[in-house]
């Protein structure tokens, strides 16, 4: 069982979320998922992430009678794409970019960036995972 899973079903022994609510977010695409298993020994790689996944559904005291449920699946693929464009932006904007993110501290070059860079990020993001629980809605953020 999977700790969102686990942290599901806490919320419902304590009587913060409905079962419906329960039944809800416990079927949202990732929320089966299990933790990930030791490969010590097997010789395999976790697979590379396909989607970029945001959802939003009501929290326990969100309304529920006009309640929205959110579903976002970005494909890697398109954020590859992205990656590939940031080569046709002419040199002035990157300066003025770069610049612009020195002044608030952050020191990134966009001349630096490279493909490679970014497989490394994608592989890293195959770890992410954001859970934000408030009374009114649910948000979770995370790469299947």
């Amino acid at each position: 069982m999977s700790e969102s899973q686990k942290e599901i079903l806490e919320m419902l022994a304590d009587k913060k979320i409905s079962i419906d609510e329960a039944y809800r977010l416990l079927s949202l695409p990732g929320a089966d998922r299990s933790e990930p298993e030791s490969t010590t020994g097997t010789g395999t790689a976790k697979p590379k992430p396909k989607y970029l996944w945001v959802t939003a559904v009501p929290g326990p005291d969100g309304e529920h009678d006009h309640a929205e449920m959110v579903k976002v699946r970005v494909p890697m693929s398109l954020i590859r794409s992205g990656m590939k464009f940031t080569s046709l932006i002419p040199a002035e904007a990157r300066d003025k970019v770069s610049e612009a993110l020195r002044d608030k501290g952050i020191d990134f070059d966009m001349r630096n960036l490279k493909p490679e860079d970014f497989e490394e990020i994608i592989e890293a993001l195959s770890e992410l995972e954001v859970n934000v629980v408030s009374p009114e809605e649910v948000i979770k953020v995370y790469a299947e």
